[in-house]
């Protein structure tokens, strides 16, 4: 790709050692359970490091019910964007691995917020989170509840919908993430629902924005799409999600879909298996309403070097798409920058 045309990194994820314990997922075996701040990051990125990259919420412990009750069961995810704060002000606590320098690096950031507790609890939240994020708070863009693992139905919920609907008068946008590969059609289906109902009856400029994450989790491991049932559910969503001018995509999250074997090979090959569901994604999205994101660290476990070598294979998808530098520009960063409403 041409020199010249930065890069924002649409999806990354950071926390420091000293709090390890707040994060959901991630026990002391786990192969990320260890510091993952701007240090490692540059580390990763050398030789290529973005001009900026847009936070992701990390999945910190959280307890719905006792949110909505006294605030309590928010602790972690608002000590998350306390977090957050340090960096983009450049106020870092000794050992956290971010100085001063990457201040500007942060463009935006997508805390967590508990949709499914409705509207009103989230007005509740949002200003507990404009509370803690001080002069941060502008680069708050939108918000995530991590919809992958919750049980089927949980989208649809009139509180959720609800919140949904806030989030879009308020200008913030929704960070969708799914899983397709584990959790089958249902989840896709249960998404277009969900965009339907959140819109519906909703002036065109108040309808929220949904980035979807990591192209829905694709089942990657499938030799033959032709007849897969699952390579086609995934499809027919796609196309039917891309209809909706208030969706984006992020080109992320591929490594873990790929069967282990795949994930060893050169960047050309792994576009090369890939390639259908790639192709599925630029032809119902198309490059203004697609974004590079790196979903690092998660992408680095079981592959080596991960940021550049899933770097190379968007260039190739660039590359096999003959695009011109406009569309380069709106890959690298620009549609990221647009679908977030942040000022280059």
């Amino acid at each position: 790709m041409a020199a010249d045309i930065p890069i924002i990194d649409a999806h990354i994820h950071l926390y420091p050692e000293s709090e390890l314990e707040t994060l959901r997922w991630c026990t002391p075996d786990h192969p990320l359970y260890k510091q993952h701040s701007l240090e490692e990051y540059r580390a990763a990125t050398e030789g290529s490091t973005p001009k900026g990259f847009i936070f992701l919420e990390t999945d910190r412990k959280n307890d719905l019910e006792a949110g909505e009750k006294d605030g309590s069961g928010w602790k972690y995810p608002l000590m998350e964007v306390n977090w957050l704060k340090r960096i983009i002000t450049g106020q870092p606590k000794p050992g956290e691995g971010h100085t001063k320098d990457d201040a500007s690096l942060c463009v935006a950031y997508i805390p967590w917020a508990p949709l499914p507790s409705g509207a009103a609890v989230m007005e509740k939240y949002l200003d507990l989170v404009k509370q803690e994020a001080g002069e941060s708070w502008p680069k708050v863009r939108g918000f995530r509840y991590l919809l992958q693992d919750k049980p089927n139905g949980t989208m649809l919920q009139d509180k959720f919908i609800e919140s949904l609907k806030l989030l879009g008068r308020k200008g913030f946008v929704f960070d969708l993430g799914v899983d397709q590969h584990n959790r089958g059609r249902t989840q896709l289906e249960e998404v277009v629902e969900m965009i339907d109902r959140a819109h519906e009856g909703v002036p065109e400029d108040q309808k929220v924005t949904i980035i979807i994450n990591h192209m829905c989790k694709p089942d990657l491991t499938i030799y033959n799409v032709q007849t897969s049932p699952s390579f086609i559910a995934w499809r027919t969503a796609i196309f039917t999600l891309s209809k909706c001018s208030k969706t984006y995509m992020k080109l992320s999250g591929g490594f873990p879909e790929m069967p282990e074997s795949l994930r060893q090979r050169s960047p050309e090959d792994i576009f090369d298996a890939i390639s259908p569901w790639m192709s599925v994604v630029l032809a119902a999205f198309g490059a203004p309403r697609i974004m590079f994101a790196s979903d690092w660290p998660v992408c680095t476990v079981g592959v080596d070097d991960a940021w550049h070598k899933w770097k190379k294979i968007v260039e190739r998808l660039c590359w096999m798409a003959s695009f011109e530098d406009e569309e380069k520009r709106a890959i690298w960063g620009g549609t990221a920058l647009k679908a977030y409403g942040i000022e280059a």
